[in-house]
């Protein structure tokens, strides 16, 4: 059964414009994610299983703990994902010559084939999305965006609030 399409936002909720931002990425998380199990079809519909296939296509093999760590979750997380890949034929495990017990996670052809076909598909969806949009505009948004990121992923920048 399809998931309804997230509400639409009417007024900003934050009470500054950090968290303006901070409830838009929000926000934008939910409708692409609404917006992904339209455009990838079954195969694509998990975010996570987009994500780790993707990036066995972009960057190379991986062992099953070398995912979770760049996802920062843990190996029991990400192993059924890979499991899943495996028996529907767009990924395989290798031999991995610097450790017996871990196996490299490779994409099949027919991983690389859907991968592609992901990126065709995102290519046209994001040329109509972005239509009338200033290339400036989204290049600042883009680097504030990574700013904010980066400073979650320094714990001592937000752990002190915590304390």
């Amino acid at each position: 059964m399809a998931r309804k399409a997230p509400r639409r936002s009417r007024k900003p909720h934050g009470s500054d414009a950090l968290a303006a931002l901070v409830d838009e990425t929000i926000l934008l998380d939910q409708r692409m994610q609404w917006v992904a199990e339209r455009i990838y079809g079954e195969d694509g519909k998990r975010g996570t299983r987009r994500g780790l296939l993707r990036g066995l296509v972009r960057y190379g093999a991986q062992t099953v703990p070398a995912l979770a760590r760049a996802r920062s979750v843990t190996r029991q997380n990400v192993q059924p994902v890979v499991d899943a890949l495996v028996a529907d034929g767009l990924a395989e495990l290798a031999p991995n010559p610097r450790h017996s017990r871990s196996p490299l996670v490779v994409a099949t052809s027919r991983g690389v084939a859907l991968v592609a076909e992901w990126d065709r598909t995102t290519a046209r969806v994001l040329a109509a999305v972005g239509r009338g949009l200033s290339p400036r505009d989204i290049a600042i948004a883009a680097r504030t965006l990574r700013t904010v990121r980066e400073r979650f992923e320094t714990r001592l920048r937000w752990q002190a609030a915590l304390d």
